[in-house]
């Protein structure tokens, strides 16, 4: 059975609907977000970082970031029907052994690191949103926080 590692939660800035988690160290990064991010499918992989297309263009979402020793199984929605909105998974090679929020402007903070438990690695990858919908309709008109919500689970890729 899968044990969860660690959990940390993160606000991110999301703005022109998009937001990534990124190497932190740039020199193992090809291409740093946001360049070759295309609004559209709800997460796309890229060398050393991965990109999540949001519902809402300008506000901040709340993300859960898990780490587990194996595959773990997907939680439920914390939506009123139990489902999520999206769900994806994907593979990230991360070499420094951390990641970092980036929104369009680059890194989010300095000081804010999601610290992965084996460096280098590559990681399989869940991904997994809901209140997709509600902001959607509420970025129309203000810059809502904590309306959309991410749930982000790793754990090491079978080789």
């Amino acid at each position: 059975m899968a044990e969860q590692v660690r959990r940390l939660v993160v606000p991110v800035r999301v703005e022109f609907y998009g937001w990534a988690l990124q190497d932190w160290d740039d020199d193992y990064v090809p291409d740093t977000f946001p360049d070759g991010f295309e609004a559209g499918e709800f997460l796309m992989p890229h060398p050393g970082r991965l990109d999540f297309t949001s519902a809402g263009h300008t506000h901040r979402a709340d993300v859960t970031v898990e780490e587990w020793d194996a595959e773990p199984p997907t939680p439920s929605s914390p939506a009123a029907s139990g489902d999520w909105d999206e769900v994806a998974e994907a593979t990230i090679r991360c070499v420094s052994g951390k990641l970092r929020a980036w929104s369009m402007g680059g890194p989010m903070t300095d000081d804010m690191e999601i610290e992965l438990s084996r460096r280098p690695a590559t990681w399989a990858v869940r991904a997994m949103c809901a209140g997709r919908k509600e902001v959607a309709e509420l970025a129309q008109h203000s810059v809502p926080h904590d309306v959309e919500c991410y749930v982000i689970q790793f754990w090491p890729a079978a080789s």
